[in-house]
């Protein structure tokens, strides 16, 4: 298992910026008008992240993050270890944030099974975020959170602050910038290099235990601009579409389940125990 105390801690705030940002605060009784208010003027720190995550997402740092990280070649921990060590993130300066990780985790997965969906959905809000076990690695933020969007090919205006790409690197690149850029026409998003963050890590963590639609949950739960307004549906294929009704299905979750009351993680745990043992081994590679 990796030792928490011999990484870098770079993501302590990571719930004041994107997460809180997209979410609203770990408070009870949030209202859905609440979430989602990308308004720089209001939350100039989020334009900040932004800024910096689109200027310094280029299709070659994806590609080194990809070889460093998808090799699965930093330790092994289960499920609950991962969690414990996500939970090291929490910021207890913030007093809006009184809410571990794992029990963001639970409220999310908990929302799912209340609403009498498969135990594989459960077990997929669980998780979902884990791979922001990044930050530990030593992974600044806009490395590991933030609306996620193709690299290597033309930026599209329904990304948050689409501005903010003219500074970075790739948008001088012809090649990059052109509509289907290094992709063949609707190749399908498994051959789509996505901005470096937790969504394509944890895919690739869970990639041999969980079904598919579970796996697109997780891989494209951040890549708004594609399931919230349709963008980039000239490099999907129709597989892609076919799964697009499971990333909805699950966005509520991820997004308005933050607001719901306090779970007790003593009591749930049982449960989740069994849930976890059902569907991956005692030790994953990470």
């Amino acid at each position: 298992m990796v030792n928490p105390t011999a990484v870098a801690h770079d993501g302590l705030t990571i719930e004041d910026d994107w997460s809180g940002f997209v979410a609203g605060r770990y408070r009870e009784g949030k209202s859905q008008a609440e979430f989602r208010n990308y308004d720089a003027a209001v939350v100039p720190t989020v334009a900040q992240f932004y800024k910096t995550n689109h200027e310094l997402q280029t299709l070659d740092f994806v590609l080194e993050k990809e070889k460093e990280y998808l090799a699965l070649k930093k330790g092994k921990m289960s499920i609950w270890e991962a969690a414990e060590f996500l939970n090291t993130l929490v910021d207890d300066s913030d007093p809006d944030t009184d809410l571990t990780q794992i029990e963001h985790l639970l409220q999310t997965s908990e929302a799912i099974r209340k609403d009498g969906h498969p135990r594989w959905m459960v077990l997929t809000g669980f998780i979902h975020d884990l791979g922001k076990v990044l930050c530990l690695y030593g992974e600044p933020q806009w490395a590991v959170v933030g609306d996620t969007f193709p690299v290597g090919c033309a930026y599209s205006d329904k990304v948050v602050f689409p501005e903010y790409f003219a500074s970075n690197p790739d948008f001088n690149v012809a090649r990059y910038q052109t509509k289907h850029g290094i992709y063949e026409p609707n190749c399908g998003l498994s051959n789509v290099h996505m901005s470096w963050g937790h969504d394509t890590y944890i895919g690739h963590v869970v990639r041999d235990y969980l079904p598919e639609p579970a796996l697109y949950m997780l891989r494209y739960h951040s890549f708004y601009s594609w399931h919230q307004q349709g963008a980039y549906q000239c490099l999907t294929s129709e597989h892609d579409r076919e799964m697009l009704s499971w990333v909805k299905l699950f966005n509520p979750y991820d997004l308005y389940s933050k607001g719901a009351a306090k779970p007790s993680v003593k009591d749930l745990k049982p449960y989740y125990d069994d849930l976890i043992a059902e569907f991956f081994p005692n030790k994953l590679d990470w």
